[in-house]
């Protein structure tokens, strides 16, 4: 049997991901954990597992195999293809599963299919119902079952009853509108990707009504299939008309509605829903510049709402995951900017300190806040910490990049690090007063190539930056760089974490060295970094890149600026594209893959919040647009683009490349048929990754 190449298992192995556990969920008592893992790092079936915190044992709850029998493929609602897309999720089997407040009954679908098990005996029955199944969700209660089937919210007993709660017939809905869904910009920018909430008793849910229909409708063909119809989707593009949301408290038993009503008009933009108890939920709204945010006290009884709290800032605000949030005792929770950094306010009070900028919360409660947070002079680095009014301390390493879920006296926290060829979960407990620990067992496997990464603070701004050299160099030897960014808002590639590397280091191995900046407009370092690109992401984030890759260079005489390529993908598509139209003197070769090259192009909650709206003014959009560059290009670039993509459409580079054309700028194209934003094919990722090992041989 032939050994992999690197680019062989990265492709097989889903960028490292298959095998490691996943999806991990803590009972309320902390007696039991679930999880997500598959058999081994090359298996993409996602098996739910289960670990008896007090014993320590793993047990397998859920194999998709025994379930489905020997079904070769999934048969996979077109709702749950979204779902998967959105969170760009790549393995099949079981993907997510919604467990009871009691930790005892667990739901998940499989192709389409309904499943319910409970943790106290371990069986496993197959829920008949009506249609495909898709976000089920348990009733607090235990029995019954919510989940979306196409555009209506339906309900089924455990008994076998099952009903359309709302939706086109029972309330003779027109085509475009639909019950229990989150609208594409929810799912895509606000990380909302339920629909749905139910209420504590199980007696109500709250659901959302999405009208599509005043956005204009796009189409996604398949030009290597011509005999297949185009896929229609609802685009809300910058500038156009977003989906019209409202919600809805209703009575599981005889479908009565009451509509929760706020000033839509001025806060279009429905971000969190939770319930506080049965009889009023928390919600938060934003305006569509996104520059002010309202949280609202709702009630279930009438609809009416109380606002809590309002926060505004002159370019925008930000969503942050678990925020807000109300205690028992009525006190809101909420992460905001404050004094350049985000930080916890409790009732309007600054809790957390100025050195700490806050990512998400993770549990609130009267005693404590758990939350994720990087030290702002280490933004390579994500930790828990716990603040109760008394104190502050780190429940995980200031090093590497944590994650955690708490359930009871259980928590359960992965590392990554930069000094870990895998990342680790462990579980801690005190159920048996002492405390404990068990580590949850990983099939992922060891990466191929070993990063050499330098973590560098480059130029007068301090950029964070990661240098990656091949392992051996001979002295005095001069290497071709290549900048490998993403370098947008909302993501990080300079980040203390092994396989984040390893694609870089697989480039540095043949020959290259390779520099990661994170600039301008990068979360983690603090306010006024991340705005520094309102109405312009362009100039700073271009600019950053070059002084640090001078500054850098200035240090390692083995960089050769004389060659400097850049690749990058999304956003860093965007930005490879930018470098060689703006920058040739410094950029010799760029890969732009599926790059936004107009960004009227992309979706409102993405693209406004950063430019602005363009049907007010359509300036930033004008001086940002690579298509209005594209005479300028005088250096080689290859654009890459899926045509199946509906987050950022094939149209981007397509219109890109006919403006090259039409400018005489030669230019390579290479359209993958069939693949999405995500590129999950196997194939297409191993030999993605050598097409542009070989341009860039090629060009420079």
């Amino acid at each position: 049997m032939t050994a992999d190449s690197f680019p062989q298992q990265y492709a097989r192995t889903q960028r490292l991901s298959l095998g490691e556990p996943r999806n991990i969920s803590v009972s309320s008592d902390g007696k039991h954990v679930l999880y997500l893992r598959s058999g081994s790092g090359s298996d993409s079936v996602n098996k739910l597992w289960m670990l008896d915190v007090e014993s320590g044992h793993e047990k397998l709850v859920a194999d998709p195999i025994i379930l489905l029998g020997n079904e070769d493929a999934e048969n996979l609602p077109p709702e749950e293809r979204a779902r998967r897309e959105r969170l760009r999720e790549g393995a099949g089997g079981i993907t997510s599963f919604n467990i009871d407040r009691h930790g005892q009954q667990f739901v998940f679908t499989l192709s389409g299919r309904l499943f319910c098990g409970d943790l106290r005996t371990f069986e496993i029955r197959e829920v008949k119902t009506t249609g495909s199944v898709f976000d089920p969700r348990i009733a607090p209660t235990g029995n019954r079952i919510a989940h979306v089937s196409g555009k209506a919210l339906r309900i089924v007993d455990l008994d076998g009853e099952d009903f359309e709660l709302a939706g086109p017939t029972t309330l003779n809905e027109p085509a475009h509108v639909s019950w229990g869904s989150a609208e594409f910009v929810a799912a895509e920018e606000m990380n909302r990707y339920r629909g749905y909430w139910w209420a504590p008793a199980g007696h109500h849910i709250a659901a959302c009504r999405v009208d599509e229909s005043p956005i204009v409708e796009w189409f996604i063909a398949d030009p290597a299939h011509p005999e297949r119809q185009p896929t229609a989707i609802r685009y809300p593009a910058a500038g156009t008309n977003n989906a019209l949301v409202s919600l809805y408290v209703i009575h599981v038993i005889d479908s009565a509605r009451v509509a929760i009503t706020w000033d839509v008009e001025s806060f279009p933009y429905l971000t969190t829903v939770e319930w506080i108890d049965d009889d009023s939920l928390l919600l938060s709204v934003c305006a569509r510049d996104q520059q002010t945010i309202v949280v609202l006290r709702a009630s279930a009884s009438d609809g009416t709402t109380t606002e809590l709290w309002r926060d505004s800032n002159n370019t925008w605000v930000d969503l942050v995951p678990g925020s807000p949030a109300l205690t028992k005792s009525a006190q809101l929770v909420v992460v905001a900017d404050r004094d350049d950094v985000k930080r916890i306010l409790v009732d309007g009070n600054a809790v957390t300190p100025t050195s700490l900028n806050v990512r998400s919360l993770v549990s609130v409660s009267d005693e404590s806040i758990v939350f994720m947070a990087n030290e702002i002079t280490h933004p390579e680095a994500a930790s828990a910490w716990k603040w109760t009014p008394s104190s502050l301390e780190a429940l995980t390493a200031l090093d590497g990049n944590h994650s955690i879920a708490i359930g009871g006296p259980t928590q359960v926290v992965r590392r990554a690090s930069i000094n870990l060829v895998r990342a680790t979960t462990t579980v801690s407990t005190t159920l048996h007063g002492a405390p404990t620990t068990h580590t949850l067992e990983s099939f992922s496997e060891e990466a191929l190539v070993q990063p050499n990464v330098q973590f560098i603070r480059a130029g007068k701004r301090q950029i964070p930056c990661a240098l990656i050299l091949p392992r051996d160099i001979k002295p005095g030897t001069k290497l071709p760089v290549l900048m490998d960014p993403y370098g947008g808002p909302h993501a990080q590639r300079v980040v203390d974490s092994y396989t984040a590397h390893c694609t870089s280091q697989w480039f540095a191995d043949q020959g290259f060295a390779v520099l990661v900046v994170d600039g301008r407009g990068t979360p983690g370092l603090g306010t006024e970094w991340e705005r520094s690109v309102y109405l312009d992401l362009a100039t700073a984030v271009l600019e950053d890149q070059v002084d640090a890759l001078h500054a850098v260079a200035a240090n390692h005489p083995e960089l050769d600026l004389d060659r400097v390529a850049i690749r990058g993908w999304s956003f860093g598509g965007y930005l490879a594209a930018l470098a060689v139209l703006r920058r040739p003197d410094v950029f010799h070769s760029a890969v732009a893959g599926a790059p936004v090259t107009e960004w009227r192009l992309y979706d409102t909650f993405y693209t406004e919040r950063y430019l602005g709206n363009p049907a007010i003014d359509a300036a930033p959009y004008e001086s940002t647009s690579l298509i209005n560059e594209a005479h300028k290009l005088s250096r080689p670039l290859l654009l890459v683009h899926g045509l199946a993509d509906d987050n950022v459409v094939a149209a981007h580079t397509l219109q890109f490349s006919s403006a090259l054309l039409a400018a005489g700028k030669p230019h390579e194209v290479l359209p993958l048929s069939g693949v999405t934003h995500m590129t999950p094919q196997a194939v297409i990722a191993e030999n993605l990754l050598l097409h542009q090992l070989d341009f860039l041989r090629r060009t420079l």
